[in-house]
This record gives structure tokens, sequence and C-alpha cells, in this order.
């Protein structure tokens, strides 16, 4: 028996686990005690790593449908199927002809992160499309014009803070979403231990809600609203003090005339809250000791999730409360952050700007080299010049978590060519030409470049493979394509490319890439990253502390931290603030009446590539409609039985939940089921199949400054099936 210690890569929550072996048979999985960061804190969702190691349904053999029909090859087969099949259509249709969809698990693999971009930037194409868009982009754009880099994301400073609000975040159930934090409620039930308080803006009353001090069930898509009130009390009352950024933000007496017309009382009846607890909330977050504001799925997924991300922010400013112990702070990581180098003085040689280039079709900006991923079904439909005419797929399921997922199922069939990078036959991989599986998390090394950058406590974690490698890793199967695109052909040599990567990464750093021999890989890669990162480590360094590296506390990083042209905190750049008058508008309109859809998390699902796991489907882990009481009596519901739900994009038939945890007026279907295709092969989640909420997210409904889908607040009507 043996046991490895490593870090859990199905979430952002970067729980430390004990993986007890026998071998290459792994006996059991539970949280390491000993863990700098999480000290033994666990969710289903790491505890499934051994069924997920051991799935029969889990690809372990490269797949290439000739005829219609499946079929295992070996690697230099599918290599040069794709060979044969994407260097002529490049040469024929050019770059942008060929589109990228990067999934949620992309972002927890450290070989596609770090090699990626060398297949991505060998094809050249503008159409790279990642879940960002369905789930986050508001918030790196509103963090880009604030503070200079859409990575430069202020997170909770949970374990001092006094006051803590949260809108459309549900941690100890999703375990934090860009928010890297492990025991969720531990730390918000310490909040209140300490006598803090934690209020929660939802229309749900989720388990977080149940924990907090205070619960305000808000009308969906009206978190800018509501927002805005509260920075209007806090400016009109004068109780906003900037403390030690006094000398860093601009653009305060200028968001005292754009939050003027945003009173309680007329923000009051579109959000359902009423105008004294309004009131009541900015002046106690205003004079709370340490407070901090944090806004997530909730409010990024709606039509002004960039202003409520800004909104959310400019809360933390005007309080005092951003850059200090206990407010919202900048995590400084160990490796890969583009922020973590200090400003040399003057204004930055580039500054971040979105739309360097735009949609064929509907003309939707470009944010962090993404297009919004609600574009791309009509991007590969409409014929002309740069039609999208092959996709490849990392690590992904669009067909089944982005909006109108219907319309993008039929439009990927019309491909000449489809590529998925997926260990499994799922409902989009089913459309692809060629499956190329990478190897589960257990046999490949670890290292959160991504989730470290959005940490509540700075922390560093090295995790070898803890079981032998029996296949290519994914970073190696990036290089062949990315050999291929380059018009290397299908056996490229993976080694001088990789050697390319390092010295590539090493020119960044100033260093010499022969201090990180005779490593290769993402090994190497970090190995430099960290060399090159604000505390002098080393991966061998990482190696000598399996349980991980505190690094500290976060600490105070104004102005180091800030790269806008100004060097100071933009409080109302135009390129957010623009936006503001199309929210204003809704002052002057009756609210909302009709009922409207909301996503659900659900603590042992992870959207739709964990749901193949017999021990994430158990319980109340079930796709159902909650619906008010008072909405069942008045549409002829009942609790078990099954509604039609329609919205402009579709219809779903589901099950029934009758609950008072939502509030009137609103649906709540959770997000990522819908496993029915009869082309994929997961059986347990086809035993279990549920049905797609994306079905019924309108791709037309977007955030207009990002395209982000709007996945709530979407109108629907219900009627018993």
């Amino acid at each position: 028996m043996t046991t490895a210690y490593l870090t859990c890569p199905l979430c952002e929550a970067t729980c430390g686990l004990a993986v007890t072996l026998e071998g290459k048979a792994i006996r059991s999985v539970r949280g390491d005690d000993e863990d700098a960061f999480s000290h033994g804190f666990i969710c289903p969702k790491g505890a499934s790593l051994k069924a997920l190691h051991e799935d029969p349904d889990r690809l372990r053999h490269p797949m290439v449908k000739r005829d219609g029909r499946w079929h295992e090859v070996s690697w230099d087969e599918a290599f040069e199927e794709v060979d044969r099949r994407l260097a002529p259509l490049i040469a024929e249709h050019g770059s942008d002809a060929v589109a990228f969809y990067l999934g949620n698990p992309s972002s927890h693999n450290l070989g596609v992160m770090l090699y990626g971009r060398a297949f991505y930037r060998a094809v050249g194409s503008h159409n790279i499309y990642t879940a960002g868009s369905v789930d986050q982009l508001p918030k790196h754009y509103s963090s880009g014009y604030l503070f200079g880099d859409p990575m430069s994301i202020p997170v909770p400073d949970l374990d001092r803070t006094h006051h803590l609000l949260l809108l459309g975040a549900n941690p100890l159930v999703s375990n934090g979403s860009l928010m890297t934090v492990p025991d969720a409620r531990g730390r918000l039930k310490a909040i209140r231990d300490r006598g803090g308080k934690v209020v929660v803006v939802d229309p749900r009353r989720t388990r977080t809600a149940e924990a907090a001090d205070e619960h305000h069930a808000i009308r969906p898509g009206t978190d800018a609203l509501l927002l805005f009130g509260l920075v209007n009390v806090i400016l009109r009352e004068g109780l906003a003090d900037l403390g030690h950024l006094a000398d860093h933000v601009t653009g305060l007496d200028a968001l005292a005339g754009l939050a003027a017309p945003f009173t309680p009382d007329a923000v009051a009846a579109h959000t359902g809250i009423a105008a004294s607890d309004i009131e009541r909330m900015a002046r106690e977050l205003a004079a709370a000791e340490s407070a901090a504001v944090y806004g997530r799925i909730g409010t990024t997924t709606q039509i002004f999730g960039t202003l409520a991300s800004w909104l959310v922010d400019v809360l933390n400013v005007i309080t005092g409360n951003l850059d200090r112990p206990g407010g919202a702070m900048f995590p400084l990581a160990a490796a890969g952050q583009t922020n973590s180098v200090p400003a040399q003085g003057g204004p930055p040689s580039r500054v971040w700007r979105h739309g360097r280039w735009r949609s064929r079709v509907r003309d939707l900006p470009e944010v962090m080299g993404e297009l919004p991923v609600a574009t791309l079904a009509e991007e590969i439909l409409t014929p002309g010049q740069g039609q999208v005419r092959a996709l490849v797929v990392v690590g992904g399921n669009p067909c089944l978590s982005t909006p109108n997922a219907d319309r993008l199922r039929e439009a990927v069939q019309t491909l000449d060519l489809m590529v998925s990078l997926d260990v499994y036959l799922n409902e989009t991989s089913e459309h692809a030409d060629v499956i190329l599986p990478g190897p589960p998390p257990l046999e490949r090394d670890h290292y959160d470049v991504t989730f470290t950058q959005l940490s509540v406590r700075n922390m560093a974690n090295w995790s070898p493979a803890a079981v032998e490698m029996d296949q290519p890793q994914e970073w190696q199967t990036l290089l062949r394509l990315a050999g291929i695109a380059a018009g290397q052909g299908a056996n490229v040599d993976i080694e001088a490319l990789d050697d390319l990567m390092a010295a590539q990464t090493a020119a960044r750093y100033g260093l010499d890439p022969a201090v990180s021999s005779p490593r290769r890989g993402p090994a190497r890669l970090l190995d430099l990253m960290l060399r090159g990162g604000p505390y002098e480590l080393t991966l061998a360094d990482l190696e000598a502390a399996p349980h991980g590296v505190d690094l500290g506390p976060l600490a105070p990083r104004v102005p180091e931290v800030l790269r806008t042209a100004s060097g100071t905190i933009e409080l109302t750049a135009p390129a957010i603030t623009g936006d503001v008058p199309r929210l204003a508008s809704l002052l002057d309109t009756a609210p909302v009446e009709g009922l409207v859809l909301i996503g659900r998390r659900q603590l042992s699902s992870n959207n739709s590539w964990m749901h193949n796991l017999t021990p994430l489907v158990r319980g109340a882990n079930t796709c159902t409609a909650h619906v008010h009481p008072d909405d069942a009596a008045r549409f002829g519901l009942h609790d078990g039985g099954d509604a039609v739900v329609r919205s402009r994009a579709g219809s779903v038939t589901v099950p029934v939940q009758v609950t008072d945890t939502v509030r009137p007026g609103v649906v709540s279907i959770p997000h990522g089921w819908g496993h029915s295709t009869p082309g994929a092969r997961t059986a347990v989640a086809a035993a279990h199949a549920g049905v797609n909420s994306n079905v019924l997210a309108d791709d037309l409904l977007v955030d207009v400054l990002t395209g982000t889908a709007a996945l709530n607040g979407i109108p629907i009507t219900v009627s018993p099936a």
C-alpha cells in the first residue's frame, strides 16, 4: 500500500487528497488532513476520482468515424486522419474556417493550459470560444477596465472579514467560483462566530442562504439595479471612504452622477427588495469593521452581467474595503500570473482592451482572445467568407452546455471536420470525426495555474501523477496537433517543439531553459514559471512539500498590481459606463411580471462531465424544476408531475418539485443534464438523463458588452404536461 498526496482537479476549491493505492489499483480517496490549505476537507466530487479512473465508459484509445461508425485506431492513425483533413481545409478556406471550443475541464489541466496555445497559434484562427462566455467573461471584462488586467480579480478575504455580501453565489455547494476556497461552510461559519455577518442575495434560498444571517430573494437579472441602489445610498449619505486607496482612484465624482437615478425607491419595485432594506444593507456595509462584496454566476450570466460585475468592485472601492485585510484582495500566485511583476512606473506598454476583432455574423466583440459562444452556431451555419467549417473541442460538451443547445447540435452536424479531445463519447463528441482521449486525472501531473490566481490564501501545491501513465498526455497530443497545423505533418518531433516552448517560457522570465533540465513537458515549464515568479520557488521545493506550501494570507497590492493607462483604479471607464443608460431605462418601465428561468448548482454535479459516475448521481442530485407553491397553484402544477417549460429558443418537459425555496415568479432547473442522445456512450448518465436547460437558454439574450449568454432571467411559460 502506498499513499499519493495530490490536489483535486475537478473544481476550483483545489482540495488536498490522500489517494491510497495497491500497485496501480486505487483503494480509497479521502481528504488530506495535512494539506496546508484544505486541512482534510473533501466534497463528493473529489471522492469520485476512483470512479472516474475506473469508469468503463471512459475512452482509452483514439476513435475515428468511418462511414458513420466508430473504430478504435492507433495514435498514429488518428493523427494521420487529422492531418489528411485539417491541412487541406485550412489551405482552401483559411485559418478562420477552424474554430476552437475549450470547456471547463481544460482550465483544470496543466498540460492543456500550458501547451494548448501552441496549437491555437499554429492554426491562427480568431474563432476561439470557451466556457468563459457561458459563465464569467463579464467579470474579466470589468476587471480589465477597472484594474488593467482581466485576471486581476479581487477575492473576499474570507478568513478575516467581518461582513460578507454574496450575490448570485452558492459557495457551500459550488465550493467557490472565481474564488478558490476549500471548506466554504467552515469559513462562512467562522465569520459569524467572530461576530460578523453574512448576507446572501439570491432568487433561491440556497444552502448558503440557509447558513447566512440574512437572505434577500431578488428578482433574477436585477442585481445591477440593487448594487447601484447601494452605491447611491453610500455616496448620497456621505458614507464613502476610500481609505488608503484615495490617491489611486479616479472617476469618483462621475460615479455619483451615474448613481443618482438609482435611488432605493426607484429600484425596489424591480428588484423585489424593499427600499428600507436596501438603505440598511448599504449602511451596514459601509460601517462594518471590514467587508467584502462578492458576486458570482448569478450576477455574470444575465443581460447586465458586466455592470453587475463592475458594481461589485465599485462597492468594495468606495467603502474602503478593496485591497485591505478583511476586504476584497488581490492574490499573489506563485506562477503564471501576469500582474505579479511590479509595474515599473509610467503607463504600461500595452493597455488591455477588448473588441480587437468581432464575430462575422452578429458583430459581437472579442474579450480575452475569445468570441462569445452564443454566436458559434450561426458562424457554422451562415455561408460566406470566414464560415466555420471545422471545430476542435478541448474538454468540453457545448452541444449540452451552451445556449440554444439544440441549434448548435444541428450546426456541428454540417461541419467538414470535427475533432474532440475528450475522455467520453458524449453529446458533443458523438458528432466528431476523430476523438483523442487524454489520461484520467490520477495519471497526469497537476498544478493549478489558474486557480492559485483566485485563491483566498496564497498557496502552491504540486501533484505528480499518482498512477503510472498508460497513454499519451494531453500536452503531447497538442504538440502533435500544432505540428499538423504548422504543416510539419503528423509525425512532428515533439521533443523539439517542447524545447521551443521551454525556450519561449524561459525568455519571458529572463532565464536559461537549462536551469530546469532534465525535466520535460509541463513540469519543465512550471519550474521555469516558478523560478521567474514572485516567491523564488522551484518545482523541487514543491516536490519536497507534498501537502503544499503555504505562502501566507493575502496582502495589499495596490498600486503595483494596477495596469491601467492612468496607473489608477478607473472607476468610470467609458467601456463599462457606456451601458449604464440601458440599465437606467428600466427605471421608466413597469417591473417584469412573467415567469423567468434560473439555473441551480448541485453539490455532486460539476456541469455535464461528471454525470457518468454513480457516486455523483445519487440522492438529491436530480434534474427537476423548482416551482413556488403560488406559481404551482396558478398554473395547475403539482409536485411530482411533469411540466412543459417553453422559451423563445425551445421547450423541455421536466418533473416539478414544488418548494418555497424559490421566490414566486421564478422556475429553477439545474445545468448540465439532458443525457438522452442515442450516439453517446455514457451509460450512467443516460440512466439519469434529466433535461437540458440550455435548450431554453436564448442565444439572442446576452450581456451587450461581452456577448455572454444570459442563463438567468430567461422569460418562459409553464404549463402542465
